[in-house]
């Protein structure tokens, strides 16, 4: 299933083609072909370009072919994805559900996901020539995607279906405040806070333990703990600028 088709029938919108094949290469998938266009030089066209956004190289890729027959060479289960109700034709599917249990299959069909033209859809003959048709829950008032937006939630779920991706981290994890370092900002706060009068070291309560309890609940870094010595210092200077003047 890595090497699922996409097709896109009678597309009349070049940003529509390039849109497509972002959201084809952000999801892992590469094949695209295109049956039919409104315009034959779409894959080179600027707007086409432009909405692909780096991946122009899925665009480089792609084919035009005159017919679905020919688009569907080579594949073993075709899903159309249409709106519309018929009272005849193949059954239909939520893609989710469909996706997992084609991936779960032992030997998984090459597979192509049949998308029609904005205005219109899938004719009826192009319906019939494919194996299931998928329905993208929407809100039941209003479901009319944009075509490249259906690409989209389509390559996502039957990414999902094969495993997906490991989320990236974009920043490191920041680096965790080991025991003494927690203890010295408490020294550190003990002494400022009795410079301030909040704490009386002659009946100190549980104040000390408390505020231990908190910064391990908290999880400081050494970063956070730098913050809190350094206002702990700021606290205790300012005191004794008070008291000398």
């Amino acid at each position: 299933m890595e090497s699922t088709r996409f097709i896109l029938i009678n597309t009349s919108h070049a940003g529509n083609v390039g849109a497509t094949a972002r959201a084809m290469k952000v999801m892992g998938f590469g094949d695209l072909v295109l049956v039919a266009p409104r315009f034959p030089d779409v894959l080179c066209h600027e707007e086409a370009v432009a909405m692909a956004s780096g991946a122009a190289d899925i665009l480089a890729r792609a084919r035009v072919v005159p017919t679905l027959a020919e688009a569907l060479d080579g594949v073993d289960y075709a899903c159309a994805t249409a709106m519309t109700p018929r009272d005849f034709g193949p059954p239909t599917h939520e893609p989710r559900a469909l996706f997992a249990e084609l991936a779960a299959r032992a030997s998984a069909p090459r597979l192509a996901l049949v998308f029609g033209s904005e205005r219109y859809g899938m004719a009826n003959e192009d319906v019939y020539r494919c194996h299931a048709v998928l329905s993208i829950p929407t809100h039941p008032d209003y479901g009319s995607l944009n075509l490249a937006q259906a690409v989209q939630l389509l390559a996502y779920d039957l990414r999902q279906a094969v495993g997906g991706f490991a989320v990236q981290a974009r920043t490191p994890d920041p680096e965790r405040a080991d025991a003494r370092a927690v203890q010295g900002l408490l020294e550190h706060l003990q002494a400022a806070l009795t410079d301030i009068g909040y704490l009386d070291p002659a009946a100190p309560k549980k104040l000390m333990p408390r505020l231990n309890q908190l910064f391990n609940r908290a999880a400081l870094t050494n970063e956070e703990v730098h913050i809190l010595r350094g206002i702990a210092r700021q606290i205790s200077k300012t005191v004794d600028a008070a008291g000398s003047r």
